[in-house]
């Protein structure tokens, strides 16, 4: 089950949720299981997406899958990139996460399929960085969930978008049998005006109208994910399959900028496939 997490996790998206290496951890065995000690999840996938933040147009993306706990730190997936938590708490009860996240921010970077908005020229890849923070309670509704709450605040360091984004989600994990686990998660983002203006923003002089960007809520969203261990037990490793459903809606100067307003739409939807492997 783990793999499938794994995968689920970084397929999540775009947008949405992180599955916490602690959920995976806590399958439904009697016996040991592969996540007792360090373990590690590989694997890939594709995601069928808008081409931009606020496009109508859709295209296929690769993603690479990484999760895992190794020597106390745990490997957490996130659309684009990873987070480590530092923390390793072994508690009962309520558990903390903390340390730091990164991802690769392409958005119109690449993969612009609007001739209109390619007109405006492709931007810079963004690097962000910043601190994670959550925690996870185990044991909701039966011995095997979890309900998890995540936020990452992460910085522009390669001098793209120069902003900061703050993305915060929660996650509801559950096996529904030995060999099957269904993660729902919901989340935002929320953006000040230097993230807004780089990426919403249309300047005088093209075919658009232009429009000045300012920093707010830029976008909420849900995912459903559902994860089969190809051979029937989850607790112990090896291959895994993922199957991720998406909606994610625009909002405030995202919505209203001619980027999504004239040339997309602000309702977002996604789709991915993946497969991983687990030891």
């Amino acid at each position: 089950m783990k793999s499938m997490l794994a995968l689920t996790g970084s397929l999540a998206l775009l947008g949405a949720a992180p599955v916490q290496a602690q959920n995976v951890e806590n399958l439904p065995a009697e016996e040991e299981t592969v996540f007792d000690g360090d373990w590690f999840s590989i694997g890939v996938g594709a995601v069928y997406s808008a081409s931009y933040d606020g496009s109508d147009d859709y295209v296929f993306s690769p993603i690479p899958i990484v999760q895992g706990k190794i020597g106390g730190v745990r490997i957490n997936p996130r659309a684009g990139g990873v987070a480590l938590d530092f923390v390793n708490d072994q508690s009962e009860g309520a558990k903390i996460s903390g340390g730091i996240a990164a991802r690769l921010n392409r958005n119109r970077a690449t993969q612009i399929e609007d001739a209109v908005v390619l007109s405006y020229g492709e931007l810079d890849t963004a690097f962000e960085v910043g601190p994670s923070v959550g925690i996870s309670f185990p044991g909701v509704m039966n011995r095997f969930d979890s309900l998890s709450f995540n936020v990452d605040t992460l910085w522009d360091v390669a001098g793209a978008h120069d902003g900061i984004v703050v993305r915060p989600t929660a996650t509801y994990f559950t096996p529904l049998s030995r060999g099957m686990a269904i993660s729902l998660s919901a989340g935002g983002s929320y953006v000040d005006d230097d993230y807004a203006r780089y990426y919403y923003s249309v300047p005088a002089g093209g075919a658009l109208p232009q429009f000045q960007a300012e920093g707010g809520w830029d976008s909420v969203g849900v995912n459903l994910l559902a994860g089969i261990d190809l051979n029937g037990n989850l607790a112990d490793g090896g291959l895994a399959l993922v199957v991720l459903g998406g909606y994610s809606r625009m909002l405030g100067d995202a919505k209203q900028t001619p980027f999504t307003s004239i040339r997309g739409d602000a309702d977002q939807w996604m789709g991915a496939l993946g497969i991983g492997y687990t030891f």
